[in-house]
């Protein structure tokens, strides 16, 4: 399975943003850490506020902060919640599958996708930012972005 452009990116910032306990970094300064273009990393963080794992504050003393629910939460759950559901593959697209009405692979592969949802379950934010991966996201520098 892979995840989506955006739920990667919305990772990449989440856990940007562990590691910067206490600063408010744009999310132009975010974007350019994570090596992201601004514009995906803009409407990644409008996604995040409104699944409540991100605060943004407008003007001066503003900037993104990770909230509680986003540092502690189930990482399985958010990424179910930035995944959309859905299945693994096109059984509904168009032109359909002929094969979907009596198709024991969507069912085998709803299965996989649950499995390798719950393996994220008892993870966090938190714990991916742990030593040694913390260390490295606040060296990151951040570098012009789009």
């Amino acid at each position: 399975m892979r995840l989506t452009k955006g739920t990667d990116i919305a990772l990449r910032i989440a856990m940007r943003l562990a590691v910067l306990e206490g600063q408010n970094p744009t999310t132009r300064e975010v974007a350019a850490a994570v090596d992201v273009p601004y514009t995906h990393a803009a409407k990644v963080v409008s996604r995040l506020q409104h699944l409540g794992v991100v605060e943004a504050r407008r003007g001066s003393g503003g900037g993104l902060t990770l909230t509680t629910a986003g540092r502690t939460g189930s990482l399985g759950q958010l990424v179910r919640d930035l995944e959309g559901v859905g299945d693994v593959v096109g059984c509904e697209d168009d032109p359909p599958c002929p094969l979907r009405a009596a198709c024991r692979l969507r069912g085998a592969l709803r299965t996989a996708q649950e499995a390798f949802f719950q393996s994220l379950d008892p993870l966090s934010i938190e714990q991916l930012v742990a030593p040694p991966t913390g260390p490295v996201l606040l060296a990151l520098s951040a570098r012009p972005s789009d």
